[in-house]
């Protein structure tokens, strides 16, 4: 078959038939017509975020987005869960919480086998369904209002019920890098299902990610840095061509040992707050190194202030 003719049938359906070897410059952007926004993840607890925004503010350096309690909402109080709401509202940023059960939870075993491992991190059974979901209202009432999912038929569901105003209009969804998306198509497919923005695989090349910015309109959120457990990426000095490129953009700060799995992860409830605090002020000063990189070479590019009007701030 030619391959020239499946790229034209691609393209009639709005996904690029090729990667984007010519790296266009994307015209979209934020709703305050930046092109590009910081986001730091595991802001496990309420001293870690008062960490992050006091670092963030010492260094004159705008941090927009805390992914936060990735080992799961259900393992804060509703007292530390009020308290979070709280700091992160008076500092302005958006807090994506991440709910807590999930797959990892679950009685099943095949997730940790060699081959099951394949399947993907999704929900089993209709009760599963109904913890996260139980577990996601829990924090809206306390005020939360941005939410990550790595399930599209739990994405799926909970855009159904924010249409139907059985959540909040104003709530959010972020698809997690859990979920394995990496092509335009599939980053349609989430758009298409209610996704607010999009965590791809952190290992996609520019051209890669220049055809999924092509396909889609939501804010791509790009690892500058991650852990050591998922390949220890450090692309600092690709920033400036991602801006370019795929704004309107978050970029993501996540280095260490490892996530939520294997030695050393650092988003469980038995690493120690200040642990967690003190590395939060490290990823703060790794944002500030980005920005100087990204303005050095691309002169002019727009970084959202403190506190834009389209995040997801919590209402305590």
């Amino acid at each position: 078959m030619d391959q020239r003719k499946v790229a034209e049938l691609m393209e009639r359906h709005g996904i690029p038939g090729r990667d984007a070897y010519d790296l266009p410059t994307s015209p979209l952007r934020f709703p305050d017509r930046a092109q590009y926004r910081m986001e730091v993840s595991g802001v496990e607890r309420p001293e870690v975020l008062e960490a992050i925004v006091d670092e963030a503010q010492k260094r004159n350096v705008p941090v927009h987005r805390m992914i936060s309690t990735v080992m799961g909402a259900t393992l804060l109080t509703r007292a530390e869960l009020k308290d979070f709401a709280q700091i992160a509202s008076e500092a302005k940023v958006e807090v994506i919480l991440t709910p807590g059960p999930r797959s990892a939870w679950d009685t099943g075993r095949q997730l940790v086998t060699p081959e099951g491992g394949f399947s993907g991190l999704r929900f089993r059974g209709a009760d599963q369904l109904r913890y996260v979901i139980a577990d996601i209202l829990r924090a809206v009432e306390l005020g939360f209002r941005g939410f990550l999912v790595l399930d599209e038929g739990l994405l799926w569901l909970l855009s159904q019920m924010r249409d139907a105003g059985d959540l909040p209009k104003d709530v959010v969804f972020k698809v997690s890098i859990f979920a394995g998306h990496g092509n335009p198509a599939g980053a349609k497919v989430l758009e298409a299902l209610g996704a607010n923005t999009f965590n791809p695989l952190a290992d996609l090349d520019l051209p890669e990610l220049a055809a999924i910015r092509k396909a889609v309109r939501m804010p791509l959120d790009l690892h500058i840095y991650l852990t050591d457990s998922f390949g220890g990426f450090n692309r600092f000095y690709e920033a400036p061509e991602m801006v370019r490129v795929c704004s309107p953009c978050y970029f993501k700060l996540e280095p260490g040992p490892a996530c939520v799995a294997g030695p050393g992860a650092l988003y469980k409830p038995w690493v120690a707050g200040k642990t967690l605090a003190d590395w939060g002020r490290e990823k703060v000063k790794h944002a500030e190194i980005l920005h100087e990189l990204v303005q050095e070479s691309l002169p002019g590019a727009a970084l959202s202030g403190w506190g834009p009007a389209d995040l997801a701030v919590p209402t305590p």
